[in-house]
């Protein structure tokens, strides 16, 4: 090791195969990035101003949109700026602050798609009890434990990769810094570290996604109980949204970090977290729009007030 230099700057190649098409890939990922912050503020801003969306349902959406600004916010503007520039170093620091961020709040993403099941399990299956269960405090208390559990996962496998020592080459075949890129590039023995990052796959994928499947098999088994064709639809619309979103989630985490010999298809990996990081974030506040109809109402009727003049929908 003492016949090679140590690195502490990495360089990105992002979409460097791409040569002249990262020009025209730049304002279409601009576009969808604003698109994504303000379609999930607007979602976050309607919760806040509506008294109809004040429930705990709502008040988890909320926070699922904010962390989706958030975990698209690590990955985005860095991209973006990569594709104009010529100069796509990062420093170890930066490089591993952006892993951190990007880890931990994935984590806490996944921690609150679990929470939102169980919402919809206790309001389907425990309807009389729903009041009692999902009180404001408990619904806090719900989403802070999200938080604390997801970051403070993070900080030990990011702790130990800041001890690594990289002799080189200093190119993360990737457009930020994900961890398996990271790693190869390490000449120290790395094994624990992945051994512990496929851990915590495991937990905040596998274990997450089970516990959302078995949310979901009690609510089918509850909603085929209902009588009438009616309920049995209304019920269902409920859950739909969340469904949807949770299949987009989990289908590109678990093809990247989750699957065997996951190294060995670098682009492709690189294609797929675009779901994660650009795509999913993006489509979010369409679906729970469009397939929501509180919602719906709630943006037909703030519009109408807004081009009316009315003062209410300035509250």
């Amino acid at each position: 090791m003492s016949n090679h230099s140590i690195v502490r700057e990495f360089v990105l190649l992002g979409f460097s195969h791409l040569h002249e098409f990262q020009v025209l890939l730049f304002p279409l990922i601009l576009l969808i990035y604003v698109l994504t912050v303000l379609g999930n503020l607007a979602i976050i801003t309607l919760t806040c101003l509506d008294s109809r969306l004040h429930s705990p349902m709502y008040f988890f959406l909320c926070n699922f949109s904010f962390m989706e600004m958030l975990v698209t916010s690590t990955v985005v503007p860095r991209m973006l700026a990569d594709l104009l520039s010529t100069h796509k170093t990062m420093s170890l620091a930066e490089c591993l602050t952006q892993s951190f961020f990007y880890f931990s709040l994935g984590s806490t993403t996944f921690l609150i798609l679990t929470v939102m099941a169980f919402d919809r399990y206790v309001a389907i299956c425990r309807p009389l009890h729903y009041p009692t269960i999902m009180r404001g405090p408990v619904c806090v208390k719900l989403v802070v434990a999200c938080w604390v559990v997801g970051f403070l996962s993070i900080v030990s496998p990011t702790l130990q990769k800041m001890r690594l020592r990289f002799c080189g080459p200093k190119v993360i075949d990737h457009y930020f810094c994900d961890s398996a890129p990271l790693l190869k590039l390490s000449c120290s023995d790395t094994h624990h570290i992945e051994r512990l990052d496929f851990f915590l796959s495991l937990l905040f994928v596998l274990a997450t996604m089970l516990l959302i499947l078995m949310s979901y098999v009690l609510i089918v088994a509850a909603v085929l109980r209902i009588p009438s064709s009616s309920g049995r639809h209304k019920a269902f619309s409920t859950c739909a949204s969340h469904l949807t979103v949770v299949v987009l989630g989990y289908s590109s985490a678990i093809f990247i970090y989750v699957r065997p010999g996951k190294g060995h298809s670098t682009h492709l990996n690189k294609v797929v977290a675009l779901m994660t990081a650009v795509v999913t974030p993006f489509l979010n506040p369409f679906i729970f729009t469009f397939r929501n109809e509180k919602v719906k109402e709630v943006i037909e009727d703030m519009t109408k007030r807004i081009l009316l003049g009315d003062p209410a929908a300035r509250r």
